[in-house]
């Protein structure tokens, strides 16, 4: 476990002033719930007391009653943690900050997270390459103070995907990446450099594809003997269509066991794909980057084409006798979709709700949130502060 990651998880609460109309609350996955709670309180007094009405709560985590009976406004826009949103998700998050924002001098955005801050860098990174589209002179201080908060806090905790996500967005922005519509065909994905996930070497990957977080595709499960230098090669035939946000996770069935353990995720989108072969190298790989039992020189390669037919030539991709397969995918392990539930509302009670209504938007997945706005924000100076509450609070 990275000291970063033990840091992380050792404070039950943390609240920043990334910028003068930009906080960030966020809280460990481990808090316990007694705390968190307790925290949300202190949190929405805190808010309420220094802001009024004129602050509009973000939260990028799972949905809780709570969280909308405490805050007078809030925007659901959770998505699961150690993930990236989809494309589209990160667009309508920025214009809703951007409209908001606008909107009134007083406006201030609080992004609330519970888990991995590598969700609300992904946010943060994101609005400071939108707000610099229209960039003005009083706006620098507050984009070096996004830039500092996310190298700082963020990025060593964050996930390959999520800085290749942010990297899209503002390619996609700028005008440097261009825009793929063509559709693409997957074909073979290859595993070079077998992890160690079994006592004696090896390991029996399988393999999960998600389109728009939607399972598309399920391989059967491959056993995999001796050393690492081995290559596995995955075939889909006919090819597969994907196109959007695409989620790869494979996963290491164990061995006289009913469980499972990821050996590595990756999301990418088709729009930024411009090329028929891609390859991930370990530190583009999710989980992986940071497993010791995954290869340092191992790597994932994706084959695709523009039609769904055998693609010529490719019989040099085709296993070993060191390698057989396993089709029975009705095993329920496999078939498991641990997204299904995400976005299941917990019913959550509190007392001290603040009394009068409340309004409670659930955020579009696409197409755009409420109100438009051509302008960027323009707050004052900034001042770049930290304030971290204590968790005994009740």
């Amino acid at each position: 476990v990275s000291v970063a990651q033990t840091m992380e998880d050792t404070c039950e609460l943390d609240l920043v002033y990334i910028t003068e109309r930009i906080i960030a609350v966020s809280y460990p996955s481990s808090a316990e719930e007694q705390n968190f709670r307790s925290n949300l309180k202190e949190v929405a007094q805190m808010l309420k007391s220094k802001h009024g009405d004129n602050y509009l709560l973000f939260n990028l985590s799972e949905r809780r009653h709570d969280i909308s009976k405490l805050h007078s406004r809030v925007l659901d826009f959770g998505w699961p943690d150690l993930h990236t949103p989809a494309l589209e998700k990160i667009c309508s998050i920025c214009k809703a900050m951007d409209t908001w924002l606008s909107a009134e001098p007083h406006n201030v955005v609080v992004l609330h997270n519970k888990g991995n801050r590598g969700r609300m860098g992904v946010v943060v990174a994101a609005y400071m390459h939108y707000s610099n589209i229209s960039a003005s002179a009083d706006q620098a201080l507050d984009r070096f103070a996004m830039k500092r908060f996310y190298e700082d806090k963020v990025l060593p905790v964050g996930q390959p995907s999520q800085k290749r996500y942010v990297h899209y967005f503002s390619g996609l922005l700028s005008g440097t990446i261009k825009m793929n519509n063509k559709p693409l065909f997957l074909h073979h994905v290859i595993m070079h450099g077998i992890p160690n996930f079994e006592s004696k070497g090896g390991c029996r990957p399988f393999l999960k594809i998600y389109q728009a977080m939607q399972p598309v595709y399920t391989s059967g499960i491959y056993n995999v003997q001796g050393d690492s230098q081995t290559s596995i090669c995955i075939t889909i035939e006919p090819g597969l269509l994907l196109k959007g946000d695409i989620l790869l996770k494979c996963y290491h069935k164990k061995f006289r066991s009913p469980t499972r353990d990821v050996i590595f995720r990756v999301q990418f989108h088709t729009c930024a794909i411009h090329d028929l072969g891609i390859v991930f190298g370990k530190e583009d790989l999710d989980e992986a980057f940071k497993d010791d039992r995954f290869p340092e020189y191992g790597k994932v390669e994706f084959v695709f084409s523009y039609g769904p037919e055998k693609i010529q030539g490719m019989e040099h991709l085709e296993n070993g006798p060191s390698v057989s397969v396993d089709y029975n995918t009705s095993d329920p392990l496999i078939r498991w979709d641990s997204y299904d539930n995400f976005n299941v509302r917990r019913e959550d009670s509190m007392e001290g709700t603040w009394a009068g209504p409340h309004q409670v938007h659930k955020a579009p997945d696409t197409g755009h949130s409420p109100g438009q706005s051509p302008d960027a924000p323009r707050p004052g100076k900034t001042r770049h502060r930290a304030r971290r509450i204590d968790s005994s609070g009740g």
